[in-house]
């Protein structure tokens, strides 16, 4: 069975190969496409990280994905509004539905952008009693103005780590972006877009494998022992 290429100029379409679900579901497998929410970390109308976020997307649906795209337009940032704030909503509701997620920032000042980091602190350890991101696959990518930098890639691993997502090891760096994206928007191309293909398939690898497992893989003794001792003290209360 061959992927619909026909939104993808740049693909191989001969070495695009349909991911195996078989061969990577688990027993508790939802059964439904993954999941993939895409965050991107610039409000610029030109927008190289939107239009690699888009790029990501596009290529994500012809894996088999769900994908949605989060706009952070008008998004308050965190303390500036409370959390009945619609974007801030939208942007959680999101994060609950995804089974996996794609952050790609601009690098600015050798880090990632204010807008990024903004939308990843409005996204909580835990709500309502379910932490929204923990054992939730993680892809990161940058794109720079100037010579290839793995800054903020490097600092988007380290806020995967702490929201307790699975990270996958591949990752896309894009400099020069100016020169890597057509008028339309469209990545050319080039090594650079073959390696933005490369994170996409190991994304839904990687998401395939992990949502059915999820719950087992981040079962934690530490949380075990302390929910044992909430649970006797609550019984053994003197009266």
């Amino acid at each position: 069975m061959s992927l619909d290429t026909s939104k993808l100029p740049a693909i191989d379409a001969d070495e695009l190969h349909p991911i195996d679900v078989r061969a990577l579901a688990g027993p508790g497998d939802p059964g439904h496409p993954p999941r993939i929410l895409v965050l991107y970390g610039s409000l610029r109308e030109r927008s190289y990280s939107r239009f690699l976020a888009e790029e990501a997307g596009r290529l994500l649906e012809a894996l088999g994905c769900e994908v949605r795209t989060f706009d952070p337009t008008d998004l308050p940032l965190p303390d500036e509004a409370n959390a009945e704030h619609p974007k801030v909503v939208m942007l959680r509701e999101l994060a609950m539905w995804s089974e996996g997620m794609v952050w790609v920032s601009p690098e600015r000042h050798g880090a990632m952008t204010a807008v990024m980091k903004a939308q990843i602190d409005w996204l909580p350890l835990a709500l309502g009693g379910v932490r929204p991101t923990q054992g939730k696959t993680l892809a990161v990518m940058e794109v720079s103005g100037g010579s290839q930098s793995f800054n903020a890639v490097n600092q988007l691993r380290i806020l995967g780590r702490w929201m307790r997502m699975v990270t996958i090891p591949n990752q896309s760096s894009v400099p020069k972006a100016f020169n890597e994206f057509d008028d339309t928007g469209r990545m050319r191309a080039s090594p650079l877009y073959q390696r933005v293909v490369d994170v996409c398939e190991e994304l839904t690898k990687f998401t395939l494998m992990v949502r059915g497992r999820s719950e087992y893989l981040t079962a934690r003794y530490s949380e075990r022992v302390e929910s044992a001792e909430a649970l006797s003290a609550r019984v053994n209360q003197s009266t």
